[in-house]
Formats: structure tokens, C-alpha cells, sequence
């Protein structure tokens, strides 16, 4: 096949609906895959992190940690920033104060008042506040 320098390169996606996992990869062809890196902070060094190696984020007296397999880092992105620098389709705000990786959810069950139980693969758990349930439940769907 050859490709004449006048042409431009074109992707032609044809379907019924557009989703958000289907606007997700899109988004993810125009960027070049390349995944966004976050940049984080622990014992005075500066780690760079894929967004799929962390479980959950958590607000804390102003200040915003990431939790890894089983290590912490902190973040000097506020949650609705990092809302809007991490993958859609994997990530959901689960209460005022966190959000939650879904890849790494292994089970949720019925808490008190409406609320979810999120048990991570850690073994780590994240409370989803009432609020946040319908949300969580559509994007696993259930």
C-alpha cells in the first residue's frame, strides 16, 4: 500500500451509538496512545505513575493521595482535577472525597444508609456514598 505525502492519514469509525467507552478510545487515538502519567510525590521524590497501577484517591485535610497495590503517594492535583486528566471509562467519583479506579474493584455490597461497599483487590475498602451508587451500578452494570 502506498501512501502519497498529499494524503492524510483517516480513521473511519462506523457504529449505532457512540459510548463512553467508544469515545474513550477515540480520544485515546487522537492523543497517539500515549496514556497520561501522573506525577507523584512520596519521601521527597517525584514518581511517575500510569493511572491503571492506582486504586483509589482520597481527599484528606486538603491534600489528595493516591493509593497504589501498597504504597501511598500524594498528589498535588485536587480530585476535580484529576476528574478530568483520568480515563472515564476506568474512574468514578465515588463520594466528596475519593475516587475510584473500577478496574480494581474485586466486589461492592449494600452498606447503611444507601450506601456501597467497595471491596478493592488490595484488600483495601472504600465506602460509595448514597449519591455515587447509581453511577457506580451503571458503569459496572448492574
Amino acid at each position: 500500500m502506498d501512501i502519497r505525502p498529499e494524503e492524510e492519514e483517516e480513521i473511519i469509525v462506523r457504529c449505532h451509538a457512540l459510548n463512553d467507552e467508544l469515545m474513550q478510545c477515540l480520544k485515546g487515538l487522537q492523543q497517539g496512545g500515549a496514556r497520561r502519567r501522573l506525577k507523584l510525590y512520596k519521601d521527597n521524590g517525584i514518581f511517575l505513575a500510569d493511572p491503571d497501577d492506582i486504586y483509589y484517591f482520597e481527599s484528606v485535610d486538603e491534600r489528595v493521595f493516591a493509593y497504589g497495590k501498597s504504597e501511598v503517594y500524594e498528589t498535588r492535583l485536587r480530585l476535580y482535577e484529576l476528574e478530568g486528566v483520568l480515563p472515564e471509562a476506568d474512574f468514578f467519583r465515588a463520594g466528596k472525597s475519593s475516587i475510584v479506579n473500577l478496574t480494581k474493584i474485586k466486589s461492592v455490597t449494600p452498606a447503611f444508609s444507601g450506601r456501597f461497599e467497595a471491596l478493592l483487590k488490595n484488600g483495601e475498602k472504600v465506602i460509595i456514598s448514597r449519591q455515587y451508587v447509581a453511577v457506580l451500578k451503571e458503569k459496572l452494570g448492574i
